[in-house]
Parts: structure tokens; sequence; C-alpha cells
């Protein structure tokens, strides 16, 4: 489906429309040497598990454009206990990461002190099961430090992991992010 459309009999207003479903992509017609990013909401990607979403959904990482204010970003509450907070979010397609942009924008005293992303390629299992083994993904993009207000591109620190299908981005100890990019070319493998 590529358009919706709306009749209203005899006339009157329509104050919201929501329609739910996956982005599908034509995934055969694009170049394997096109940088995508793989985890946009328009191309597919999708969250599997946040362990906070306290002031605003991890599923705001994925959305076009940069935020419009904190409200457009992802943000959990402060954390009392040990650990950071993360979220599991499984690309469109499997891909090989080249580049990634972290953007903090509004977050200003509540930005996290640093970020990191584990990644893996995953076929099957549950939400559960993702959740645990996540713990124990390779690295590919290690620790690195945050400021406010501010857009971070990674290429020289993003680790090769060949092609990978899911994503925990983890942010330490807890804070607000704005967007997520990752930027990648198409894997052969299917997932």
């Amino acid at each position: 489906m590529t358009h919706v459309r709306v009749n209203l009999y005899p006339d009157g207003g329509l104050a919201r429309l929501r329609v739910y479903g996956l982005p599908q992509s034509d995934w055969a017609r694009r170049s394997r040497d096109e940088l995508i990013d793989l985890i946009a909401m328009e191309n597919g990607g999708y969250v599997v598990a946040a362990n906070n979403q306290h002031f605003g959904m991890a599923s705001n990482l994925l959305m076009p454009g940069r935020g419009v204010n904190m409200g457009d970003g992802w943000e959990t509450r402060r954390r009392r206990e040990p650990g950071n907070d993360w979220a599991i979010i499984a690309l469109a397609q499997p891909g090989e990461i080249a580049k990634i942009e972290v953007d903090t924008a509004h977050f200003k005293g509540n930005f996290p002190d640093r970020c990191s992303i584990q990644a893996a390629y995953v076929t099957g299992g549950t939400e559960q099961s993702l959740i645990t083994q996540s713990m124990f993904w390779p690295e590919l993009l290690p620790e690195q430090k945050l400021a406010m207000d501010k857009q971070f591109g990674f290429e020289e620190q993003v680790q090769k992991l060949g092609a990978i299908t899911h994503i925990r981005f983890n942010i330490i100890p807890d804070g607000g992010v704005s967007r997520l990019r990752l930027w990648g070319r198409l894997s052969e493998k299917k997932a």
C-alpha cells in the first residue's frame, strides 16, 4: 500500500488518523554500494525492547529528521541503582555498518554521559531471549563520551562485525537522546 484515502460523509472534521503497519521497501532494487540508514523507521527499523521509557519512547530515536524538542526523543528516568539504560533495535534489513550518528539535540542537562552499541546477526528468538542475549553481543561502537545538544558522527570508531540484524544501544548511565542513525550497506545474508 502506498496511499490511504479518507472520505467523510456527508462532511465534518477529523482530529487524528493513525495507520499502523511496517514500512516495506523493494530491497532488490537498492544498490549494495548505497549507504542506507538501516534503523530508520521509514525503512522498516523498529524497537524490540527498552528497559526504560519514562519521559520519551525509544522509537523516537528512529524518526526522520532532527528532534523538535526534548519530548521528541528517548529519555529515561534518573537511575538510582547500578547499571545503564538500553534499547534493542531491529534493522530494516541485514547490513554492514559504516557510520553511526548519535544526536543529543535539546538535551542539555539530561544527556547521557556516554553511549555504546553492541550488535549481532540474530535469527529467531523471542523478545525476552533477545534481551538476555544482547548483554553478551560484541561491541559495534565502544563507549563514546557525549555532550549536550550536539550531533556526534562516528566512522573510525565503528568496529567491523560483518552483517548484523539487531543492535543494543546503551546510554550510560541514563538520560536523553534525540536520534540514532546507523548508516550501512545491505548484506547478501538474509535474516
